[in-house]
């Protein structure tokens, strides 16, 4: 069996932590109606930290995968999904285009962006950070530009993870791949086999779709023995 790569595994596993960490706190206070600072500076923290880690280990591991142009499709069709389910039961601030749509889409430009050599990337994964920072002052009416950071006024989402400012990172872990990850292996010399992070993290999509709704579920049985 192929080793796999530890520290990737376990940054995937802190994004995981993270994330449900994150959502956790959401749902108190909006469901449970606690005041936990939910819209303050540490917990946006933590839920940019799992993002943007997130992000980064799938620049790095899509350079591992056979083919993902068709694992792209099929993560940006789970996002479809978390976008139809949004509009049913949130209507107002559902999901346009959130952290799913954004990896999948990713995943099926990694082919062409492979092909750049490094310092190309670089300059592209600057070019996209400063464009996200110019379209986020910028507001147009209509919102077929949603995914690129373009929306109207009055756009409001749970969940918002556009191409521009955001690539860049994806675009760095696709540096990291090709600088430090080519031979698909550790860059440490040690080897940590760790059973409980590497299922997590071999399994980080599906935790990601039931992961809300069983808190969800957890906190609507709570509403009932505490009514």
């Amino acid at each position: 069996m192929k080793k796999r790569i530890f520290e990737i595994d376990i940054l995937r596993f802190i994004a995981i932590v993270l994330m449900v960490l994150y959502h956790l706190a959401y749902d108190i206070t909006y469901y449970l109606d606690k005041n936990i600072n939910f819209e303050g500076l540490g917990w946006t923290i933590v839920g940019k930290t799992a993002a943007f880690l997130f992000i980064f280990v799938s620049g790095i591991s899509s350079g591992f995968s056979k083919d993902t142009f068709k694992r792209g499709l099929k993560v940006f069709g789970f996002g479809m999904i978390i976008t139809l389910a949004t509009f049913i039961f949130i209507r107002g601030e559902y999901v346009r285009f959130g952290i799913l749509h954004f990896l999948g889409a990713c995943m099926m430009l990694y082919p062409l962006l492979y092909r750049l050599n490094n310092g190309v990337l670089l300059i592209l994964a600057v070019f996209s950070f400063f464009m996200g920072l110019v379209f986020d002052k910028m507001f147009v009416d209509t919102f077929l530009l949603i995914p690129f950071g373009l929306y109207y006024r009055s756009f409001a989402s749970i969940d918002y993870y556009p191409i521009f400012p955001y690539i860049s990172i994806f675009i760095v872990g696709i540096l990291a791949y090709k600088l430090y990850y080519y031979k698909k292996q550790s860059i440490f010399k040690m080897y940590f086999d760790l059973v409980f992070i590497n299922f997590i993290s071999r399994n980080s999509l599906v935790i990601y779709l039931i992961h809300q709704p069983i808190l969800l579920a957890i906190i609507f049985i709570i509403k009932l023995l505490y009514k």
